[in-house]
């Protein structure tokens, strides 16, 4: 099924409407929030129209009867990159990984929404891929589509999140722990011996692994401490949301003491808002703020102690998932169905220059 590609590689590109965690340059790893989905080749980065689709598509075939060397056809799906640093940084890892210097064709599709997923997978499988690589925007409704990838050939191999299917659907799952990561988090709150726990919690897009892990971690533990969650909504990773939900509970005058917002963006739009009505925040202040992803700029403030907590999520997997091609396209087994990153939460009273160097992204 390999493409024998000569010359400059013709990209193809769709337009669909967009909606992404972070972590180390040492290991690989996932959070999410655009309007707006594309795919594009490694070679193309702006969006034609249907026609100039077509046309890439038809000139990509003509490159593919010439002579050459072998390329290995890839489509990736992924959120979208500009939702986040710790998307960006995902992304480019993932671009730098699957050129044709590496032997890849790639192709890449972005979308916040299953569906539009769903309909780039069908894309994809149609076109003959070899792999199809998935950071899903919803855990729920792949069973089918993996199915037909199976049926064509196609191999997929899940990076970032994790989904409800069957693993026999897929050849590896190269993932973050989003049930570790948050009860990392939630377990460092408990040990901070609050005198009560009214916490703020803004929530990543619904359904995402991310945001599944995330919260469920500071559900479980309002239930069993007795935890008052003074408000928990959806920002769906975006700053200006988070900094809106924020001023709101501001307005009504409830008490709080906690920000637990699920990503970086949304904690750092929480902060805009406290910032606004003159209210503290960080190690020994009004407010603890805690975000996830390890951004090097919210590491920074972790250092500066004007946030409390940060944990991590790596996006750095495409290693990882060009060494399960490799073995696969070597005739070999892979031996790990799962891959977990290696993650960790740092402490704004223990942070150190060094980690902010070595960990943000």
């Amino acid at each position: 099924m390999k493409k024998k590609i000569v010359g400059l590689l013709v990209a193809s590109m769709m337009v669909f409407s967009l909606a992404g965690c972070g972590g180390s340059k040492d290991t690989p790893a996932s959070s999410d929030a655009g309007t707006e989905a594309s795919t594009e080749t490694d070679t193309e980065t702006d969006a034609e129209t249907d026609a100039a689709t077509d046309e890439a598509a038809d000139a990509g075939d003509d490159a593919a009867d010439g002579s050459g060397g072998e390329l290995i056809s890839v489509g990736i799906i992924n959120n979208d990159p500009n939702e986040s640093g710790y998307r960006t940084a995902n992304d480019k890892d993932l671009k730098a990984m699957f050129t044709e210097e590496n032997g890849y064709a790639a192709s890449f599709a972005y979308s916040l929404k299953n569906d539009e997923q769903i309909t780039a997978a069908q894309k994809f499988i149609q076109d003959g891929v070899d792999y199809l690589l998935l950071s899903a925007a919803d855990t729920a409704g792949w069973d089918s589509v993996l199915k037909d990838a199976q049926d064509a050939g196609t191999r997929v191999i899940l990076f970032d999140r994790t989904i409800d299917a069957d693993e026999s659907l897929y050849e590896a799952s190269i993932v973050s722990d989003m049930e570790k990561e948050g009860e990392t988090a939630v377990n460092w709150l408990k040990d901070q011996g609050l005198e009560e726990y009214n916490i703020i919690h803004i929530q990543g897009v619904m359904g995402s692994a991310a945001q599944k892990g995330r919260s469920g971690a500071v559900d479980a533990a309002a239930s069993s401490d007795g935890w008052n969650i003074v408000t928990q909504q959806t920002a769906e990773w975006n700053a200006e949301k988070a900094q809106q939900i924020v001023q709101s509970v501001i307005d009504s005058g409830e008490s709080f003491n906690v920000i637990y917002a699920e990503n970086d963006d949304m904690a750092k739009g929480a902060v805009a808002a406290l910032d606004k009505a003159n209210i503290s925040h960080g190690v020994d202040k009004d407010v603890v703020v805690m975000g996830f992803d390890c951004n090097k700029w919210a590491l920074e403030e972790l250092l500066a102690q004007n946030w409390n907590y940060n944990g991590q999520c790596n996006p750095f997997q495409a290693t990882y998932i060009d060494e399960v091609i490799k073995t696969i396209e070597g005739g070999g087994e892979v031996t790990e169905k799962t891959i977990i990153m290696d993650e960790k939460g740092f402490d704004a009273t223990t942070i150190t220059q060094e980690d902010v160097d070595n960990y943000g992204i």
